[in-house]
């Protein structure tokens, strides 16, 4: 491995650079874990002020949103999205702030619907929203090329949700985007809830009761230290086995069995066949060893982990005129040097979190 020393806007901007894998050959890190997943956010904006991720008396002061300018050019997402493909990339979602706040976000999802994989399959193409302005766009979605829709909604009760995403948004609207979703074909819808206790846990059952058979996918992540803004405690995360007991209390479920290798939820299944429930446990039970997954911010800096610090400039690169091979030696570089896990140090950083990079701005 080499580094590359690149000349633009006169900055020096310096990026670890390897030889890709031969054609077919998925790129690895130092852990042996492939390439497979790439996060796309389009746009650091958000319509919510959630409390776990945009909380209102930080993003509404003096915070720098993007300019439209910064962002980078559809053209420039699809052309990056390409050549992660190239190196083992066979899932794309699109995410945010509020991926659907982007202007003609569809004209994007089609570019990048006509990708393939060196083996001439498609991409999977998702994407994370939080269901404000579903109803209205999910048919024009699914029209261009999008593959299934992941919706967050933290609460069934109006009074909790508001408590949650400080919106005017209702959970009713969040539900009639998920059924316009539905009805698009954009299937097994994903609903992701952010579970804080003291705040929503109250809504672990009835959020299990209204989505058992009907055919979604009901997922309950644990409230994170993401970022340096949402005031994160120990104390308000319920552990993914706290939910299982509370869930099997009144309907039975058991274990699903899977490959480790890129999977983020455990996945557990209703014994009377209505259905399964996923539960992601960054905190309690670390995933990092089957992490596969890239993040490319809206600027163009890819982070190798959503509990980074720092992350590469590809947009310098890209707008620097660097040919296709470049850039793939580039990403092949700072894929393998891979070293995250920050999940499974989470005790040693004992301190506050300083200039982590927030999940409005990367994606959760």
């Amino acid at each position: 491995m080499s580094s590359v020393i690149y000349l633009t806007d006169a900055r020096v901007a310096t990026l670890p650079e390897a030889d890709p894998p031969a054609a077919g050959a998925p790129v690895r890190d130092t852990r042996a874990r492939p390439l497979r997943d790439l996060r796309i956010s389009v746009t650091d904006r958000c319509n919510f002020r959630c409390t776990y991720c945009m909380p209102r008396e930080v993003f509404d002061q003096d915070y720098a949103f993007m300019p439209h300018s910064a962002l980078l050019s559809f053209e420039e997402i699809t052309r990056l999205a390409r050549l992660f493909a190239q190196l083992g990339t066979e899932k794309i979602r699109l995410t945010g702030g509020e991926p659907l706040l982007r202007k003609h976000i569809e004209t994007l999802i089609a570019m990048l619907a006509a990708l393939r994989t060196p083996a001439g399959d498609p991409l999977e193409l998702t994407l994370t929203t939080n269901g404000s302005l579903l109803a209205r766009k999910a048919r024009a979605l699914a029209d261009a090329g999008l593959t299934r829709v992941t919706v967050s909604l933290d609460a069934l009760d109006a009074s909790r949700f508001t408590d949650m995403t400080d919106s005017r948004v209702t959970p009713d609207d969040v539900l009639r985007g998920i059924d316009a979703a539905a009805d698009a074909g954009l299937t097994p819808v994903k609903v992701n809830m952010v579970v804080r206790r003291g705040l929503n846990d109250d809504q672990i059952l009835p959020m299990a009761r209204r989505f058992r058979g009907s055919g979604h996918i009901l997922r309950f992540i644990e409230y994170m230290d993401v970022g340096s803004t949402n005031g994160w405690n120990l104390a308000e995360v319920v552990p993914s086995a706290e939910v299982v007991q509370r869930i099997a209390e009144h309907y039975p479920i058991e274990p699903c069995t899977g490959p480790a290798m890129g999977r983020v939820a455990q996945r557990w299944r209703y014994a009377d066949g209505a259905g399964e429930i996923g539960l992601i446990s960054s905190v309690t039970e670390a995933f990092c060893g089957g992490c596969t997954r890239a993040r490319l911010s809206p600027e163009g800096k890819l982070f190798l982990c959503l509990f980074a610090n720092s992350g590469h400039d590809l947009r310098d690169l890209l707008r620097g005129h660097a040919n296709d091979a470049r850039v793939l030696r580039v990403l092949s570089g700072i894929w393998q040097g891979r070293t995250d896990n920050y999940s499974e140090r989470r005790a040693q950083h004992d301190g506050p979190a300083r200039d982590r990079i927030e999940m409005s701005y990367i994606g959760g």
